[in-house]
């Protein structure tokens, strides 16, 4: 392990604006009986305006054992999806709030954990497998398949889902039913395609979502669309996708 200097805030009042508290969620499989909270003060003024910069600045300075995923930092690979201050968002997109002196940050909720706050997602993509997340065309081109600009903008508002989890790991039914049940981002994603007018196969797509479980285990509680940290709307689209079944 990476060893630092110890960092001393003493000469800082705790009533410096700029001084904030991050109480973080850890946990090691090496000592599986015991979950705790560390503390780690930051000063704002040398750290960037997200949490995600905290975060970092946690690890490089003060404790390298702290194990967290993160990638473009810009809100488009979902990577350093968590949970902060009660809400399923991104790190990269959540500024270090100015009137809050302690931000308190857990891994997202209700998911096997692998450490810290690293969940295991491996059932969360074996889902998005199952949906079968390509275009399936049976005409064979030799080119590009066409499409219209009306019908493109029907993805609006669908095609963005960065797979974050946020939305999964905030719906009720999805916690107690994770081995069933498809959750939101899954299904957004299902819907994604079935809107897709390239697509030619949208009644064998019905088919796989078909059953009581895979899809209407969700009672449109609604945190899916609430957490969003993109502002989509997996509800809806589920709500659609019911409507599409019961017709067919």
């Amino acid at each position: 392990m990476k060893l630092f200097k110890k960092i001393s805030f003493q000469a800082i009042p705790y009533n410096d604006l700029n001084l904030k508290f991050f109480r973080i969620y850890r946990w090691s499989p090496s000592n599986q009986m015991e979950s705790r909270f560390n503390i780690y003060p930051i000063h704002t003024k040398n750290c960037g305006p997200m949490i995600l910069d905290a975060l970092l600045k946690i690890k490089d300075e003060q404790d390298s054992s702290i194990v967290f995923r993160r990638s473009c930092r810009e809100g488009i690979c979902g990577s350093c999806s968590m949970n902060i201050n009660g809400i399923n968002t991104l790190a990269c997109l959540q500024p270090i709030k100015a009137d809050a002196k302690m931000t308190t940050i857990y891994p997202l909720p209700h998911m096997y954990i692998i450490k810290d706050l690293v969940p295991d997602l491996s059932n969360f993509y074996a889902q998005y497998k199952y949906i079968k997340p390509w275009l399936m065309n049976e005409v064979n081109s030799q080119t590009e398949y066409l499409q219209s600009e009306k019908d493109r903008s029907e993805l609006n508002g669908i095609y963005e889902c960065i797979l974050c989890a946020c939305c999964s790991a905030s719906c009720p039914s999805y916690w107690w039913n994770h081995d069933k049940y498809l959750g939101p981002a899954i299904l957004l994603q299902a819907y994604r395609w079935l809107l897709d007018s390239r697509d030619t196969n949208t009644q064998k797509r019905l088919e796989l979502l078909g059953g009581k479980s895979k899809l209407f285990k969700c009672h449109t509680i609604m945190n899916c669309s609430r957490t969003c940290p993109k502002s989509l709307n997996p509800g809806k689209a589920i709500a659609s996708i019911k409507h599409n079944i019961n017709r067919s």
